[in-house]
């Protein structure tokens, strides 16, 4: 019965956030509630929620303060130079827009941090596609899937589970797979090769008005309302909104323009990167670059707790940078809509998470799915395993399918001659779709930053982030390596 009632708590919640009947905080706080009196354990819902949040306090935390510190990185200037680097890639063509969106979050990825990759990437990307009117959910789906693929590094989380689950070194089961994820990463490229296609034919092939010739980066800056982007060959200024893909029906790039109801050029959406703001410190950017690379490297020698880390270093970047308490209690009033909603949204995941590991309904989920592999699959653990961290790290924490599932299936490996290497490779494959996870924290600075709706990305990444997926467990097994 638990095992039923689990996954029809799963599919309500997605069913209700994707057709957009619920928001997802009301989804994941009402929907496990209803429940968890269901299942008979309404008495116990309130040692649930407080199980689950002290569970994520942490995470909420490091959130909170990441999205301070990076904030006012963003704020003093420090990511300037790489949107203007990617700017001058880009070209205000929509293809190369989107495969920098794939890079920048690659790149930024080998942090092994989540939150971090999506604040950078989207404080970069998001002006750009809102000048553009392209879909934002193409951005969010691209930056969500590459970060999947990266997610992978031994400092990213899974695969350090896993070998502490099986016990065998990180490094054996990271440095076979590099060819496999490096094809998984090949392969969100030429999706974000196809996706920015599309795109393309949808707006155009776009230009810079002539006025802005010469000067690409100030696509970011909303200098003025004379400011124009215009198709090739044409003068009119491209004004409100334009449908979405197909894929994106109803986003934010879809149905309001650069000069719609959040304010045309010059107002909120491109002052984050001005060159005329007065948050700029050029003056102190080596200090920030300095702090910025100490912070991470901290973070990777986890030499603290992440969520220390990031307090301390909103802490100095506050002080350093804005001395003046009344420019503080500004840079912090600026970036507060982001830290409650994505806080928020943490704290009512804790109660999903909660009631789904509190009234045993995770458990029975998982022995359900390892009881239903029949006996002949036995000799193919490695491939079971793999299809199965797909659905598996979608609908669980990485704790719980690493540490509850993964010794379960790697046993039943053993008993027919597949070692647990293989099972442990196999076992992280599924990253691509787990960061698109209502469970998983990072997804919501995503979309909270880009102002998308998370059903709306869940329904345009899943199937893109089930292919990447897809094609890193066949290039594992083509080479030989699961």
């Amino acid at each position: 019965m638990l095992t039923i009632l689990g996954f029809a708590m799963i599919a309500t919640f997605l069913v209700l956030i994707m057709t957009k009947k619920m928001s997802p905080i009301a989804a994941l706080v009402l929907i496990p509630a209803l429940f968890c009196v269901a299942v008979g354990q309404g008495a116990k819902l309130g040692d649930y929620v407080i199980d689950g949040v002290g569970t994520l306090a942490p995470t909420a935390a490091m959130l909170m303060f990441a999205i301070v510190y990076f904030g006012v990185m963003i704020d003093v200037g420090l990511f300037d130079p790489v949107v203007r680097a990617i700017l001058r890639f880009c070209k205000a063509d929509p293809m190369r827009i989107v495969v920098g969106t794939a890079l920048l979050a690659a790149v930024v990825s080998l942090d092994g941090d989540g939150s971090t990759t999506f604040m950078i990437t989207v404080s970069a990307m998001y002006p750009l596609y809102k000048r553009l009117k392209m879909s934002l959910v193409v951005m969010t789906g691209v930056a969500a899937t590459a970060n999947g693929v990266m997610n992978t590094l031994p400092w990213g989380g899974p695969t350090a589970r896993a070998a502490t689950a099986l016990k065998v070194d990180a490094a054996d089961i990271f440095v076979p797979m590099i060819p496999a994820l490096a094809v998984g990463l090949l392969a969100v490229v030429l999706l974000a090769c196809v996706l920015g296609r599309r795109e393309r034919r949808r707006l155009g092939t776009l230009s810079l008005d002539e006025v802005r010739v010469g000067e690409p980066e100030t696509v970011l800056a909303g200098a003025g309302a004379g400011d124009r982007l215009t198709k090739s060959g044409t003068v009119p200024e491209r004004a409100g909104g334009t449908g979405g893909t197909g894929d994106a029906p109803g986003t934010d790039g879809g149905t309001r323009g650069a000069d719609g109801a959040e304010g045309g050029p010059g107002h909120e959406e491109f002052q984050g990167l001005d060159p005329r703001r007065p948050t700029l410190r050029p003056r102190l950017y080596w200090f920030n670059a300095g702090l910025t690379v100490a912070l991470l490297t901290a973070m990777i020698m986890e030499l603290m707790p992440i969520p220390v880390l990031f307090l301390l270093g909103a802490a100095l970047a506050l002080t350093v940078n804005f001395p003046h308490m009344p420019d503080q209690r500004a840079r912090i009033a600026a970036h507060a809509d982001n830290v409650l909603n994505v806080s928020g949204m943490v704290f009512a995941a804790a109660v999903f998470t909660g009631v789904l590991t509190g009234t045993g309904m995770v458990d029975h989920m998982a022995d359900w799915l390892v009881g239903a592999i029949p006996e002949a699959m036995g000799p193919h653990m490695a491939l079971v395993t793999g299809l199965l961290s797909l659905p598996l790290t979608y609908f669980m924490s990485n704790d719980g399918f690493y540490f509850g599932v993964l010794p379960v299936l790697a046993e039943a490996g053993a008993s027919h001659g597949v070692s647990s290497l293989e099972i442990a490779r196999a076992s992280i494959v599924g990253q691509p779709l787990h960061m698109s996870s209502p469970l998983v924290p990072a997804v919501f600075v995503l979309v909270g930053m880009a102002r998308v709706e998370f059903g709306d990305h869940t329904r345009f990444t899943v199937k893109w982030a089930v292919l990447t997926s897809l094609v890193v467990l066949g290039a594992g097994i083509l080479f030989g390596i699961i």
